[in-house]
Order: C-alpha cells, then sequence, then structure tokens
C-alpha cells in the first residue's frame, strides 16, 4: 500500500447525543482508488463529513490525520485548503451567487490555482465543455434551478478546476440518468488522469464504478467498518448484497 495520505483511526462520531460511527479505522494511500459500500443508513455519509470536518457532527474519539498533520480539530475551511474535497450527495443552492463567481472566489484562496482571469475563464469553459455543461449555466446562481444531474456536473466541474489532494464522492450517481451518469465517470475518470490524487468513492450502486481501477472496498454497517477486500469484492455485493455482512456486523 502507497503510504496513507489519509489516516483515519479509532473514529467515534456522532449528532445530537447519537453515535453514528464506532471506532473506525481507514487509510487511503496517495493515488489510490477506495470505495466505501454498505446498505442504507451504515453511517457512509456521517464518515466522509467527519472527514470533511462538517461541524454538524461532534468527533468523540480517535482522529483524522491527512498529508501526515493531524486535522480533527480543524475545519472544513482550512481541511479544503489543506487539499480535501467533498462532493455532496444532495448539493445545496446559494440564491444570489453565480457559479462563476464562486469558482472564482475558491481558486483565489489557492495560491497554486492563480490564473489570470482570462486563462481562468479559458479553463472553465474548457471544463464545462468536457462535462457537457450548457455555458449559460456558468453566470446561473449556484444550483439555483438545477437539476440533479446538473448538479452533479457542477461538483465535477469543481473537482476538475480545483484538483484536490483526496476527492470524497459521496453517492455522486445518486438518482443520475445514464447519461448524466456516463458525464460524471468521464468527470472522475478525467480527474484520475490529470492529477492522480485519491479517492474514496461513498455509494451503493456499483455501475459507477465499472470504468475505476478500485484499489480497495470497504463495507460498513451500522457505522463500523466489517469488512475489506479488493476490487473483486464489488462484483460479489452486486450480486449477493449485503445481507452477509449485516449478519457478522449485527
Amino acid at each position: 500500500m502507497a503510504e496513507a495520505l489519509l489516516d483515519v483511526r479509532g473514529l467515534c462520531a456522532g449528532a445530537q447525543d447519537k453515535e453514528i460511527l464506532h471506532g473506525v479505522d481507514l487509510s487511503v494511500g496517495a493515488g489510490e482508488t477506495h470505495v466505501l459500500m454498505g446498505p442504507n443508513g451504515a453511517g457512509k455519509s456521517t464518515l466522509g463529513h467527519v472527514i470533511m470536518g462538517d461541524p454538524a457532527y461532534e468527533v468523540t474519539g480517535g482522529s483524522v490525520h491527512f498529508n501526515g498533520e493531524d486535522v480533527t480539530e480543524l475545519g472544513p475551511d482550512k481541511r479544503s485548503l489543506a487539499g480535501i474535497f467533498l462532493s455532496y450527495q444532495a448539493p445545496v443552492e446559494v440564491p444570489g451567487v453565480p457559479l462563476t463567481t464562486f469558482l472564482r472566489t475558491i481558486c483565489d484562496k489557492r495560491p497554486e490555482l492563480s490564473m489570470t482571469n482570462k486563462e481562468f475563464r479559458t479553463r472553465v469553459r474548457e471544463l464545462a465543455k468536457q462535462l457537457d455543461m450548457d455555458r449559460s449555466y456558468l453566470d446561473r446562481e449556484l444550483n439555483v434551478g438545477f437539476s440533479g444531474g446538473e448538479k452533479k456536473k457542477v461538483e465535477m466541474l469543481q473537482l476538475l478546476l480545483l484538483q484536490p489532494r483526496l476527492a470524497i464522492l459521496d453517492e455522486t450517481d445518486s438518482g443520475l440518468d445514464v447519461d448524466a451518469l456516463g458525464v460524471v465517470s468521464r468527470g472522475i475518470e478525467a480527474y484520475r488522469e490529470t492529477c492522480d490524487g485519491a479517492l474514496l468513492v461513498i455509494t451503493h450502486n456499483t455501475r459507477i464504478l465499472e470504468r475505476l481501477d478500485v484499489d480497495r472496498t470497504h463495507v460498513m454497517v451500522k457505522g463500523s467498518l466489517v469488512a475489506e477486500g479488493d476490487a473483486s469484492m464489488i462484483a460479489d455485493i452486486d450480486a449477493h448484497g449485503f445481507e452477509r455482512f449485516e449478519k457478522s456486523g449485527a
């Protein structure tokens, strides 16, 4: 395994006095692709949000290390600047903020993404074309009135623009039709090819994984990681579901 870029140890976390994650251990090496699967309500999305530093969740035990540094107490803004990216299962609408302005503001906070206004406009238009996104969407308010597929394309545009060291994709395939799923899959492929970043793909649908070379597969049940293996686990889960893991994690 490559040197750990993300190292989660004994992580316990929850919300509203309810513990959701129970002693989770997870390591993701630089450049690796990991898949986190499990039944609905297993705590998969919670883990992604806790790694990102979402203040809606309280860490009650364990730690999160990223790129050799303890980020357990850092807010999501500092984790983002450090190179962690979270693609939301249900991206929120932000009235009054044009998409282009939002993207420009993010880039301005990242010195390594320094571009002139002309370079920025050219780059964003190139990415929009790559993702089959109408350029007119760039001037619209962030996610306002966008369909589910369009919102996911915006997430992929951010991913390709920011080139984070670790991308956590929280059920990015949720609710997508075949065409939108194909565009998102191409976006993920482009991310892997252009910056060789690490991926943690959270899903219970194997379709989005068909074009990915997966290094490790993890299964979560009731807030605990109950199984881990190579990419062959995905086909087994696709054929037989999670029943045997739910029994072992009971």
